[in-house]
């Protein structure tokens, strides 16, 4: 009984280190990427799913011990840093096969506002910044059916202010604001991964008042993974407020 205990208390301490791995490749992922210890293709494949993996190792372990009756405190925090570690790249799995492997969004797919100023900022992107047609359009529309010009009151000099107030109330870098064009191009860069997606808001006159529509693309990667999408709707959401 003895022997059993000190088994399960050595797999315990086992569990723990290898939970505290795992949580420490979900933390460098993206981090190591932006310092370019890696490619963000690896930070996404490879070391989330080595964190996945030692993550499940960790929870096996860790049951392991608690069943052995070894270090029972250990093994519960190595429990709950394997599923800490597993957690995230379940939610990016699932997500990604929730959503399109597209990465150019826009309200309007039929003549998406083009974009200008920050075309030569984009010399290392491997996404083009020409639209990719009813394809794209097509999915898009499957996928978020929601996204939509936005229609307001106000003239087209008044709805461009406020377009440029609620582009820079979201954090992003303005890189060109041209009143006479209606045209406003700015650049968000994620927090984690610090991917660097650029974005273009078209304001022109409907009716007596102004339409307003957005386009978000990002500039390395198949699939944005629905990030482009959720930042337009941040976007008019903040507007329309």
């Amino acid at each position: 009984m003895a022997q059993t205990g000190r088994v399960g208390a050595a797999i315990a301490v086992l569990a723990l280190v290898v939970g505290l791995a795992a949580l420490a490749a979900v933390l460098l992922a993206g981090p190591g990427s932006r310092m370019g210890w890696w490619s963000f293709r690896t930070g996404l494949m490879v070391v989330l799913a080595w964190a996945a993996y030692l993550g499940i190792a960790a929870l096996v372990l860790a049951l392991v011990a608690l069943l052995m009756g070894g270090r029972r405190g250990i093994a519960a925090l190595a429990l709950l840093l394997g599923l800490g570690a597993l957690l995230p790249p379940l939610m990016f799995r699932r997500t990604a096969q929730s959503v399109p492997p597209i990465h150019d969004i826009s309200t309007d797919t039929e003549n998406p506002p083009p974009f200008v100023a920050v075309v030569e900022r984009r010399h290392d992107a491997s996404n083009p910044v020409e639209y990719g047609g009813p394809e794209i359009a097509a999915q898009q529309h499957q996928a978020y059916p929601d996204l939509r010009p936005v229609t307001l009151s106000d003239p087209p000099a008044r709805a461009f202010e406020r377009a440029l107030e609620a582009a820079r109330g979201q954090g992003w870098e303005i890189v060109a604001s041209v009143p006479a064009d209606g045209r406003i191009e700015a650049t968000d860069t994620t927090r984690f991964f610090g991917f660097k997606d650029d974005v273009v808001v078209r304001v022109k006159p409907e009716g007596a008042g102004s339409r307003v529509d957005v386009r978000s693309l990002s500039r390395v990667g198949k699939s944005d993974v629905g990030k482009n999408a959720s930042r337009i709707r941040a976007y008019l959401r903040a507007l329309g407020s």
